[in-house]
This record gives structure tokens, sequence and C-alpha cells, in this order.
């Protein structure tokens, strides 16, 4: 086993492993990391809060387990912007509007002003 005075600061090996490849384990700097909060709280826009660990010491989020639709099997619509709104009018708007025509009547509409117009010369 190499010792450890004899590595350079910023790794040391810990173990070879079975296929004789040095595992490093890197040593992390002091100073440059945000402090780590292991009792961070993540609360919900429902209600819901929940402790993890973050280096945040409270977060505040929109969905959760507790509220997604996928968990509940509810429809829920977060609304952002207006979007929601935007999208039902444009589509109460195409509801509303003629029908779209067909290949067939198209051409069948073409056809006749090129008759109206040979019929004119």
């Amino acid at each position: 086993m190499i010792e450890y005075a004899t590595l350079p600061k910023k790794m040391a090996y810990v173990t070879l492993s079975p296929y004789k490849t040095p595992i490093k384990d890197y040593i992390m700097k002091k100073d440059i990391h945000p402090p780590y909060y292991p009792e961070a709280k993540i609360i919900c826009a429902c209600g819901a809060s929940y402790t993890t660990g973050s280096t945040l010491p409270e977060i505040h989020v929109e969905i959760c387990s507790a509220c997604h639709p996928f968990f509940t099997g509810k429809q829920k619509l977060v609304d952002t912007a207006r979007r929601v709104e935007k999208f039902q009018e444009r589509a109460a708007k195409k509801t509303t509007l003629t029908p779209r025509k067909g290949k067939a009547e198209k051409r069948t509409a073409k056809q006749a002003a090129r008759k109206l117009k040979l019929e004119e010369k």
C-alpha cells in the first residue's frame, strides 16, 4: 500500500480494486462550498411540507407528490401568465369557425373557376 505522505495533496488512495486500478478519493477544498442544512424544509403551495437535506434552509414549490395529478388522479391546472385561459379562448374560436373544406371540394371549386375564365375569353 502507498503511504499518504508520498501522494499529492489533492488525492489519497484508499484501496485497490480487484482490477489493480487505484480508486481515488478526492479531498474537497475548504470554504468554497455553500452551507448544508440537514433539516431543510420543502413547503408546497397545497400546504404539505417535507424535511430533507439541502443547501437552502427553506424551499417553496408549486407541486408536490401530495397534489400532483399523476399521484392524485385529479386534474389540476397550474396557470402561469394566463396560459390556460388563452388556450381555452383559442380552442373556443376554432370550434366557431367554419369547417375545413376537403380536397375534393377545393378541386371542384378550382375547376369551376377555370371554366368561368375560359368562357369569358
